[in-house]
């Protein structure tokens, strides 16, 4: 499912991509009128404390999701009573713009990354919008530990 999170929820556009979720983050102050339309046009699930936006949302008929906590862990919660994850998807965007990443030869990569850590990880992923690379450390165990337990808290 394709979601829409408002200037608001930055944080939680960045969970909901390491989720997999195609996630549209508002952020450079488009209007009420820009964001609906964009949903609109892209299909998105629109999520935000905004009431006036949720309201214009509902009164377009669109799908809205909205927020009343400001606590990550409970935003995530009440998104994934909405929506489910797919195992699949999960750490397969670009946390920055959402791009789906892409497989990278090690080989490539050698001298680009810390070398410490061209040597512990055998698997890396390149983002080829922001040009970032990623790989399987310590911080994706600790966000796939926190993503299962927010699985069988919704």
């Amino acid at each position: 499912m394709k979601v829409l999170c408002d200037q608001m929820l930055g944080t939680l556009a960045k969970w909901l991509r390491i989720c997999g979720f195609d996630t549209f983050y508002e952020h450079e102050n488009m209007t009420d009128d820009e964001l609906l339309k964009q949903a609109e046009l892209e299909n998105r699930l629109i999520i935000s404390r905004d009431k006036e936006l949720i309201f214009r949302g509902k009164r377009r008929n669109l799908s809205v999701l909205e927020l009343h906590t400001t606590d990550i862990d409970e935003q995530l919660q009440q998104v994934l009573k909405k929506i489910k994850i797919e195992k699949k998807n999960i750490l397969t965007r670009c946390t920055l713009c959402n791009s789906i990443l892409q497989p990278i030869d090690k080989k490539e990569i050698k001298g680009k990354v810390l070398q410490n850590i061209f040597e512990s990880n055998q698997q890396f992923w390149y983002c080829i919008s922001c040009q970032r690379y990623y790989w399987m450390g310590t911080h994706c165990q600790h966000m796939l530990k926190k993503i299962k337990h927010l699985i069988k808290e919704s």
